[in-house]
């Protein structure tokens, strides 16, 4: 499915106001840039775009709200720097799975003050020597790397998926819609019919 046509299809007749965590695993990009979103998704806190072909990320709209970003398996290798202006609040980046090469594709991450948790796993990058030095010394607001912090203790990772999987219960009980639950999700969304964003 087309990208633009999978956010026309998670809003569910709602505005893009309403909504506050948007998934598009495995849809198909335009072009490998971004297609379908706004700024009118002003609220958004949550958007997943995994395995969408994105090559850039240069058309990102204004999200001021955005908390959490996965873009892990696709093709980006640069451009980061539209994140510090579109998205100042981020705290949890994924680019797992992606074409970053060196540290210095990561010096615009400086300018997100919020950025906590990032993850590069299976990025050309995470081979480099004192990876993990280099990248806590370029970043010194980020907390996690891969999972885990500077003294190699794991981040608490299921806490965070157990406040995301809650929200998304809560709704399907105030909704009454089931057509995903929290395990769906955790598992990327691979089925493009039960693929559809909770809020």
């Amino acid at each position: 499915m087309e990208m633009g046509k999978r956010v026309t299809l998670e809003l569910r007749n709602r505005k893009p106001a309403e909504v506050k965590e948007l998934v598009l695993d495995n849809c198909r990009s335009d072009d490998g840039k971004i297609s379908g979103l706004s700024s009118d998704f002003e609220n958004l806190e949550y958007l997943s775009m995994i395995n969408t072909g994105l090559v850039s990320i240069s058309n990102l709209p204004k999200l001021n709200k955005l908390q959490k970003l996965e873009l892990s398996d696709n093709r980006i290798s640069g451009g980061l720097e539209v994140l510090a202006e579109k998205t100042p609040n981020l705290t949890q980046l994924n680019l797992g799975g992606n074409k970053i090469k060196d540290i210095s594709m990561l010096k615009p991450l400086k300018k997100l003050p919020h950025l906590q948790n990032l993850d590069l796993f299976n990025c050309e990058v995470s081979t480099l020597m004192n990876y993990r030095d280099s990248i806590f010394s370029l970043l010194p607001q980020l907390i996690y790397l891969d999972g885990f912090d500077a003294s190699h203790i794991q981040a608490p990772d299921w806490d965070l998926e157990a406040h995301w999987m809650d929200e998304d219960e809560e709704d399907e009980e105030l909704d009454d819609e089931d057509d995903l639950d929290g395990e769906d999700e955790a598992n990327g969304g691979d089925d493009e019919s039960q693929a559809l964003c909770m809020t």
